[in-house]
This record gives C-alpha cells, structure tokens and sequence, in this order.
C-alpha cells in the first residue's frame, strides 16, 4: 500500500469511506479538499456519526476532524513519541506544502498495548447447524474446520488474544465430540460445559448458567467471527451502562432488477433502476450483564433477540456497537462458510 490509498475526497460517502477502511485494514483515512490534505476521519469518528445521528448516506465532510494532527518531515524520529502522547495510531508525514508524503502507524514496529479483556465468553455451541448439511451430518457445527482448526477454536483463541480466560460452552447435538475435542488440545484457558436437555434456543441455554457467571460477560453464536477491537466494544457497553449491547454490522445490498412499486389503485407509482440498501443487521454477538442470566426461567426456550424486546419494552438500556460489513464473517451457510475459509488462509 501507499499512500494514495489513505486519502478520501471530503465529498465521499460515509459507505465510500467505510468501505476503503475495510480495505486497508488501518482504521484512519486522511480527507483531501481539492487534491490537499485538510481532515483525518477514524472507524471511530464514522461509529459514533451512526450511533448519533443514523444517516448511512452523510459526507466525509459532515463527519471528518478538520483539526488533524501530523508531523513535518524534519521531525518524522519524533513520531513515535508524539502518537504515544497524543493516544493516536497513526500520524501523516508532510512537507512544506503539507502534502502527506508518508504515514507512520504504530503497530509497524509491533508496539502493542496489553490486552485487559478480562471477560467470561458464552458460546452458544447446541444448534443442529441444519443449514450446514451435510457437514453436521458427521460433525456438530462448532467442530466444522476453517482452515486447521475448528470455528469454535477460532472464535476462543481470538478472545483469547484480548484477554480472556473463562470459556462457557452450552452444548446439546453431538456435545460428546465437542468435549473430547477440547479436552484432548492443548489450552491455556479454562473450558466450561452447560448441557442442553432439550433445545433453549439462543438464549434460554444461558439459564444454565445462573450461578456461575456473576460478571459482565460476552455472548456470541458458535458460526461467527468478528475482527474488531473487543475491549473496545465491552468498554462502550460499560460506559453506556447498557444492560445488553448488540454487535451490528452494515450491510450493504443492491438489488440487480428494477423495482416497481404499485399503489393502491394497480397503478405504478415509482420505478427504481436498480436500487441499493444499508442497513445494520444483528451479527449474533452481544455483551451482557448477568443480570439477565438470573432473571431466566428454567428450561424454558427463548431466542436471544426475544429476551432483548422483552428487557426494552421494559425500558432498560439496550445498546448497539455498529462495525463494518467487512468485520463480521459468518459461516451459517455453506457459500458463507467457504468466504470465511478464503478469507483467513487469506490473512494468515
């Protein structure tokens, strides 16, 4: 990459700019006005525009700070020092003309805060992954391998990687396989068991659980894999104080017919060539409070979206943290699983 590939027109969508930050991977863009560098925008800035003010289709313009920091060519050794002060990642270089002609990124040299996640993880592991056959034919979806390991494993490892230590595994199709499984690997992290009678859905399993989760906690499907910065979305969540905090992703669809809408009396009353949706959708990722654990009935089965509307029509505080479409990969589906297998032999 270089550095053309950081710089977005201040005319650009916000969907442009989500967009490229999926696809350099760096979390910053740097805005031009006229072919000069005069904004910074962040997946940060974009977040917290959505959460605000929900306009999918606003400008750079409206969202970018026009106060960016940078650094001048004859001080580039001093960047490191200055993003360490400033909290930044990342710091354009210019020159006299304050054209960007280069960017220093703190990870480039593998400094790294330490990972504090310290978080139990609930993994929703019962299902009978239909949707999978005929590979749950032999194996129960969470051992389903992408690339070398299981997604399940995938999903651990990378919580892992933040911090956590404390895995809950509610299980019920082929519980057997996935206890031997991970009994016989090696880990350094404590693996939990809740065994399903008979199906609760995606969210009465966690009534197994009363008793030994009495922290904020992180809930997440067995067929999914976020890359976002997870202490990031529990800090927001605890500074929310939300009783449960939804991942949602942007999805971004268009629809390759003309759409006719028709009114009342047969007629046509709009033609769309082609239209295109965003929309944020439930990836299947939550963070909660245990609060909720101890107010489920027993052995009762209730889908995790169902126990949300019932907390929100009692007006606790459900919130939601908004990633990008290119963040959220899912494999419920066979086409989504063999995208999720392309993609990490891609980034490993």
């Amino acid at each position: 990459m270089n550095v053309k590939d950081f710089l977005i027109d201040e005319e650009a969508t916000m969907l442009v700019a989500m967009a490229l930050l999926d696809k350099i991977a760096k979390k910053v863009l740097f805005v031009e006005k006229n072919g000069k560098f005069v904004a910074a925008i962040t997946d940060g800035d974009i977040r917290r525009w959505i959460l605000k003010k929900g306009n999918l289709e606003a400008k750079v313009k409206e969202i970018a700070n026009y106060n960016p920091k940078f650094i001048p060519e004859k001080d580039k050794l001093a960047a490191k020092d200055i993003m360490r002060d400033l909290s930044i990642e990342a710091l354009p270089v210019v020159n006299e003309d304050k054209d960007i002609v280069s960017i220093v990124f703190w990870n480039d040299d593998e400094i790294t805060k330490p990972k504090n996640l310290d978080a139990p993880v609930v993994i929703m592991a019962g299902g009978l992954g239909t949707r999978l056959y005929p590979y749950t034919k032999i194996l129960p979806k969470p051992l389903i391998p992408i690339g070398e390991i299981p997604i399940a494993e995938h999903i651990i490892n990378r919580f892992h990687d933040y911090g956590s230590n404390q895995f809950h595994l509610i299980v019920n199709h082929k519980k057997n396989m996935i206890k031997a499984y991970f009994n016989e690997i090696d880990k350094t992290y404590e693996m939990n068991y809740a065994d399903e009678d008979q199906p609760l859905g995606t969210g009465g399993g966690l009534s197994l659980l009363k008793g030994k989760i009495k922290s904020t906690f992180i809930l997440t499907n067995c067929d999914i894999l976020i890359e976002e910065d997870y202490e990031k979305i529990y800090d927001y969540h605890k500074k929310e104080n939300n009783l449960v905090t939804m991942v949602c992703s942007l999805k971004h669809i268009r629809i390759p017919y003309g759409v006719i809408e028709i009114n009342e009396t047969g007629e046509i009353e709009e033609m769309k060539e082609k239209p295109e949706f965003s929309f944020f959708t439930n990836t299947g990722m939550y963070i909660v409070e245990p609060k909720v654990i101890d107010e489920l009935e027993d052995n009762t089965s209730i889908g995790f979206p169902e126990i949300i509307e019932k907390y929100k029509g009692a007006g606790e505080k459900i919130g939601v943290y908004p990633i990008s479409e290119h963040a959220w990969l899912d494999m419920g589906q066979i086409d989504e699983m063999e995208k999720m297998r392309k993609r990490l032999e891609r980034d490993e």
